[in-house]
């Protein structure tokens, strides 16, 4: 049984009208993101690459596009107070990717970053989004980095946020261990505690609003993780591998590139972070103070303010 909302065919859906997004506007009001309360917010699915996605599409149809890809283990609904804010002066178009969140699990566990990356521009070329800036978390700043390496004229300008080409071990543990803790549950409330215990930064309602997007529950009654746990039962290659980000090959992206750090990630560490956008040609470093990793949905109001006049900087440019 779905515990959220989504479109059911291709035909978009309002999801402005139910109590998710009532509840999301409550989430911004109490932390003091400003928003439109009458904006275009729709669900639908879009076939690419023989795959079906459900993608959020956000704000104006004719204004400037932000398209947004989101982490391991979590979904397009992890943007939503980000893509809420901005969609008063862009586009924002978030799909929940292969294998996560309301969209397709892949039949033969395809999930290598250039199979992410592929369907990145896929998505993009069936909704006719053309050169958009393209922001990405994580596994999804991954994705992002090898679909720019690939094609340079996909994007306008990126933004990196908590990943680059050197990872800590010791952070991919710390996720690894959450993700393997939290895939099937009795009751709902104990993922909430340990969401919460993981996440000391959002609060406890927030965490209550946005878990129905993470779970299902499956017809025996448990509460089950969205993300396809089929690769890693099967011992193949882990979801967003498969390709060797290095220092040397992200030299050659020649775009606009901002790196977004949360200043206590176990990830990204402040040196790795310091290389990274010294390698790049149009390399920007900001950190964004009380966050870690998720830096997009721990602290959202600092993440805004530090990308906002980035994104009205680059959005304009032909």
């Amino acid at each position: 049984m779905n515990l959220n909302a989504f479109a059911t065919g291709t035909e978009p859906l309002d999801m402005t009208g139910g109590g998710e997004f009532r509840s999301l506007c409550q989430s911004a009001r109490d932390l003091g993101i400003q928003f439109n309360e009458n904006v275009r917010y729709t669900s639908r699915n879009v076939v690419a690459r023989h795959m079906r996605f459900n993608v959020l599409d956000w704000g104006p149809l004719d204004a400037p596009p932000v398209f947004c890809l989101h982490g391991n283990h979590q979904s397009a609904h992890s943007w939503d107070l980000v893509s809420l804010h901005l969609a008063r002066h862009y586009r924002v178009v978030v799909p929940d990717q292969r294998g996560h969140g309301d969209s397709e699990w892949a039949r033969d566990c395809a999930y290598s970053t250039e199979e992410m990356a592929a369907d990145a521009v896929a998505l993009m070329r069936a909704m006719n989004i053309d050169q958009p800036i393209v922001m990405g978390h994580s596994m999804g700043g991954r994705n992002t980095l090898v679909m720019a390496l690939s094609d340079q004229n996909a994007a306008k300008a990126l933004v990196i946020i908590d990943i680059g080409p050197e990872i800590s071990a010791r952070g991919r543990m710390i996720i690894g261990s959450f993700i393997a803790d939290n895939e099937e549950f009795d009751d709902i409330d104990a993922f909430v505690a340990n969401v919460r215990q993981y996440d000391p930064y959002r609060s406890q309602e927030h965490i209550e609003r946005t878990v129905r997007y993470n779970l299902f529950q499956r017809i025996d009654g448990k509460y089950v993780s969205k993300c396809d746990r089929a690769p890693r039962k099967l011992g193949l290659t882990e979801r967003g591998g498969g390709h060797k980000l290095t220092l040397e090959n992200v030299a050659t992206l020649d775009l606009p590139v901002l790196v977004v750090r949360g200043e206590t990630s176990t990830i990204l560490t402040p040196e790795a972070a310091v290389r990274f956008t010294e390698t790049l040609p149009q390399g920007q470093l900001v950190t964004v103070p009380a966050c870690g990793h998720n830096v997009h949905s721990q602290n959202t109001q600092g993440f805004l303010d530090a990308v906002s006049g980035y994104l009205s900087a680059h959005a304009g440019q032909g």
